[in-house]
């Protein structure tokens, strides 16, 4: 059996309905509301820094100081300037360290999901493409994105320095928030216009570097997203409609299939599936748990 989605303005009208009737407004959304929660919440401890002078932390998602102790970095700007030739400093290979780490442990591009503030400009495009029924354009190859982060890695070799930090739209967002340098806000700009009229989610999905290399390290983590209750599905195609990453959800939702947990690391653990699934399908669990690992194949094959 092959479902198509629907593009059609009043399939667009009915989206997740049938989840808000059945958990209710805040059950049909609560993982997107918890994820903005979290990530306006990780600016605001920056935030409060030099607008109060309470520096719980100090600096950007780049590299930080928790608490002026514990040093975070991204593992990405450790790695660039290990290529430009130069030997970091020991706060920042300490804090890619633990940075890796945490995201081994929660899932790499839980990040992208539940850190990153470009995650609310793409999402509000993909808002947008949804509510006017914008048509779906070609797909460019997602493994695009691992091109992209080999050649971020490779331009700190042929110039020296860490090139991609003048472009890389996260502290892009951060030092336009705090400090008032809005002059990089074009790249934000351009990754909106990109994801609403050319390409769905072209930024987190096919181009992103940082997205690459979080996916790359989340490849160990046990917390996935399951389909414990397959059986169940009514092939709405809700969780296809509102997934970023689609192409997570067929392995686990393809006739004949008897393995529940989401295993490919490009899910962002967004939990977004689970919000609009009224018929309870899918839930966080532990990769490990021996009480998931079979289940009554799912009827339904699906083909997008």
């Amino acid at each position: 059996m092959n479902i198509k989605h629907s593009n059609s303005p009043k399939s667009a009208t009915r989206f997740a309905n049938a989840a808000v009737n059945e958990l209710g407004w805040w059950g049909a959304h609560r993982f997107l509301i918890l994820r903005r929660i979290s990530q306006l919440s990780v600016l605001s401890l920056f935030a409060i820094g030099p607008f109060l002078g309470l520096w719980l932390l100090k600096g950007n998602l780049s590299t930080s100081l928790l608490l002026d102790t514990i040093p975070l970095s991204d593992p990405l700007v450790m790695l660039q300037v290990l290529m430009s030739g130069h030997w970091p400093e020991i706060s920042l290979l300490l804090g890619a360290v633990i940075i890796v780490g945490i995201y081994a442990l929660l899932g790499g591009r839980v990040f992208c999901s539940w850190v990153c503030p470009v995650n609310i400009v793409t999402d509000l495009a993909s808002w947008i493409r949804r509510k006017f029924s914008l048509p779906r354009t070609s797909e460019i190859p997602k493994n695009l994105r691992y091109y992209m982060l080999g050649l971020v890695l490779i331009l700190p070799i042929l110039t020296g320095v860490t090139v991609w930090e003048w472009l890389n739209p996260v502290p892009v967002v951060y030092r336009a928030i705090l400090f008032g340098a809005g002059s990089g806000l074009w790249v934000l700009a351009v990754i909106f216009l990109l994801d609403t009229f050319v390409v769905e989610r072209a930024w987190c999905s096919h181009l992103c570097p940082t997205g690459a290399l979080f996916s790359l390290i989340g490849k160990v983590s046990p917390i996935k997203i399951a389909a414990i209750r397959a059986e169940a599905c009514n092939n709405c195609m809700d969780c296809f409609t509102v997934c970023p990453e689609r192409q997570v959800l067929k392995p686990v939702l393809k006739k004949g299939s008897i393995q529940p947990f989401i295993l490919d690391s490009d899910c962002t653990l967004c939990g977004r599936c689970i919000d609009v699934c009224a018929p309870r399908v899918f839930q966080y669990t532990n990769r490990f748990n021996s009480n998931n690992s079979n289940r009554i194949p799912l009827k339904v094959e699906s083909k997008l």
